[in-house]
């Protein structure tokens, strides 16, 4: 009779197993199939009382896959069935058991109830609550990774946007510097072919300017490879509306520059930010270079008005070209771009055009960016002829 029991066991574990096996296809109906065998086992053989609590085992197995493979709001009618499966099976083995025996029924249902219900939280409600909590982990790690590969991202592209913010900010300077050195050198050196036979004296000074342009660009070009290195910083030249007075004066080496300073009742250019004035500076240098190149022989004026109380304005205005220009090429229009791309960052407003005369004219308006304290004035006009 026990030798039965215990085959009839063996039997309803394999059973139970090789359900599992379609756990991958339908859980839902595996997890019933085998939460339901341990209760034909009770059944057809209580003897087997003993080791009957290994038919939960597969039960736990079943519910665990199930709950990986199906969402809880799916699967919860069939993990109910499931427990309650669970239970039954205890309760009819407690009854099979005691109708072998004659004893008292109901004593023994109220007993094994309370026994199954408590196998029913083992084999089902513990495993659900830890494959949860294993599954809520992993997807918290999931959420982490791929918000760590978002922030990479979002990294990757404030640094290619930094990068491009930096690299049209060297194409500016780079196209400054060339404008405003190599066209005077080329234009120079076209006047000192002309004059090498007919005044060679004038020739040996347009020589010597080349030389001091040709040094100038230099400087200039190291100065920007320096600020690019971290282990050499260059020393940078002041770059404002007061440089602005050089910077003319080093122009009327080769061409026929006038500079008039409209001063106010306060310090040259006082309130405007150091972006402000550099972009000053480069507008002038690039107006001065384009006149220079486009009409070698007509001349300029460069004016910095600050008379008014809330902005400076500096304008740069040549007169019509008499001669034609020697060794001009199509600039593609990238130093008036550069001047308007400095202007919308600092926030001034610029004006290119001809003029009325047939000219050229550059004006550039910067505001103040805090009222600044009057001063004892600082005279009336200055005019360097």
């Amino acid at each position: 009779m026990f030798s039965a029991a215990w085959t009839i066991l063996a039997l309803g574990l394999l059973a139970q197993s090789a359900a599992l096996l379609a756990t991958r296809r339908a859980p839902r109906t595996a997890l019933i199939v085998v939460a339901a065998l341990p209760v034909l086992v009770a059944a057809l053989a209580p003897q087997s009382s003993d080791l009957f609590g290994l038919t939960a085992l597969p039960v736990l197995v079943g519910v665990v896959v199930a709950a990986l493979r199906v969402a809880l709001a799916h699967l919860w009618p069939t993990l109910v069935v499931a427990a309650a499966l669970v239970a039954a099976g205890n309760v009819v083995l407690a009854l099979a058991g005691d109708a072998t025996t004659a004893g008292d029924a109901t004593t023994a249902v109220s007993g094994s109830l309370g026994q199954g219900v408590l196998q029913a939280i083992g084999a089902v409600g513990l495993p659900l609550l830890v494959t949860l909590l294993v599954q809520s982990r992993r997807e918290v790690r999931v959420a982490r990774t791929a918000e760590a590969s978002a922030v990479d991202r979002e990294q990757d592209a404030l640094v290619d946007a930094a990068v491009s913010r930096e690299r049209a900010a060297m194409a500016r300077e780079l196209h400054d510097i060339a404008a405003h050195h190599l066209s005077g050198i080329a234009l120079m050196a076209a006047v000192i072919d002309r004059q090498i036979d007919a005044d060679p004296e004038r020739a040996h000074e347009g020589a010597r300017q080349v030389r001091e342009q040709s040094t100038a660009v230099l400087e200039d070009l190291r100065r920007l490879v320096g600020l690019l290195r971290d282990d050499a910083p260059a020393e940078r030249a002041v770059e404002t509306v007061a440089g602005i007075v050089d910077l003319a004066e080093r122009a009327r080496f080769r061409s026929d520059v006038r500079l008039d300073v409209l001063p106010g009742d306060r310090p040259l250019a006082d309130g405007v930010g150091p972006l402000a004035q550099l972009a000053a500076y480069r507008t002038v240098q690039e107006a001065l270079a384009n006149a220079a190149l486009h009409a070698p022989s007509a001349p300029c004026t460069v004016t910095i008005d600050d008379r008014d109380a809330t902005r400076v304005v500096i304008r740069v205005e040549n007169a019509p070209a008499t001669v034609p220009a020697a060794g001009t090429s199509p600039s593609g229009g990238n130093g008036l771009r550069g001047m308007r791309e400095r202007a919308d960052l600092v926030g001034a407003r610029l004006q290119a055009g001809p003029t009325a005369t047939g000219g050229w004219l550059v004006e550039l308006a910067l505001g103040r960016e805090a009222p600044a304290a009057p001063t004892q004035a600082a005279g009336g006009a200055g005019v360097v002829a």
